[in-house]
């Protein structure tokens, strides 16, 4: 698990850095995390507790642009503290810690914050957009537009999908208070250097996140790819709605990230959440960045 008070990692890509924050952590039912694929064949990576959970990071990204000093983008803001004492036993959520610690750690102020983008709206993945403060709940980020895919949007507020609660309006209605939602149409540029590549499967309006700096670029998949594990073709989840969509846009993402030599930055993985892809045979296997 990752350390609150240690100094955030920093990569740069040229006229643009990347810190990776540390958003909190979870646990989540290993079978779910991994789909059809048999149990012996997954805990040798990730080994299960006792309640075959496995630990997941949820890793978060600041992106600057230090000759741009008013700019400051927050890519996915992990799983939030709003939960009541049943969730946090079933998901090992510490409300302690979540994103806004990531951001004291980097020494960075919520309200710098002017764009923040996810890949979906899972609680996961949104629910640091909103926290309590004075008794209501309020975002997290003030001075930011929130920026995610139409599809996904829609979706989210009608509640489709295959877990029924992982879609929580108490993430959303400040949002909606504050008129902050930007809503996309596909893969037109979000911010100058930030686009979002369409990565359909696990759910209907899930993106990647492509970071453009001068020498280099990375990638944030989100939910496509969410553990290093799972770089594998028919490594997919049980929570994604459309399996074989999402290998398909595994493979079309891994295709681009090995021939542009792009980092990897890799939401849930706890050991090595930055990596490469590395073409080999007819699929693609990652190794670690230092």
């Amino acid at each position: 698990m990752s350390d609150k008070t240690a100094t955030p990692p920093q990569f740069d890509l040229g006229k643009c850095t990347v810190t990776l924050l540390n958003g909190g952590s979870l646990k989540l039912d290993g079978g779910a995390m991994f789909g059809i694929i048999p149990k012996p064949l997954w805990q040798r990576q990730t080994p299960a507790d006792e309640q075959n959970r496995i630990l997941l990071a949820c890793n978060c990204l600041l992106v600057q642009w230090p000759e741009q000093s008013d700019r400051r983008v927050i890519i996915e803001v992990g799983h939030g503290p709003k939960y009541e004492d049943k969730e946090r036993n079933i998901f090992a959520i510490d409300p302690s810690n979540w994103l806004w610690h990531g951001l004291q750690a980097g020494g960075v102020d919520p309200e710098s914050i002017t764009d923040v983008v996810v890949t979906h709206l899972h609680f996961d993945h949104a629910g640091g957009l909103t926290h309590e403060h004075d008794s209501r709940l309020v975002p997290t980020f003030p001075n930011a537009r929130v920026h995610v895919q139409r599809q996904e949007h829609d979706d989210a507020r009608a509640n489709f999908g295959i877990m029924k609660t992982t879609y929580r309006d108490e993430n959303f209605k400040p949002i909606d208070q504050a008129e902050s939602w930007r809503l996309h149409d596909g893969e037109a540029e979000i911010v100058a250097g930030i686009r979002p590549l369409l990565t359909l499967g696990h759910t209907r309006g899930h993106q990647s996140i492509i970071i453009k700096g001068s020498d280099r670029t990375a990638v944030f998949p989100g939910d496509l790819m969410p553990t290093a594990a799972h770089v594998a073709a028919p490594f997919n989840m049980g929570y994604d709605l459309f399996p074989i969509d999402n290998r398909e846009s595994k493979n079309k993402l891994l295709k681009r990230a090995a021939d542009e030599d792009w980092l990897i930055f890799i939401d849930h993985e706890v050991e090595t959440p930055v990596m490469q892809a590395v073409a080999e045979k007819s699929w693609y296997t990652l190794k670690p960045v230092q």
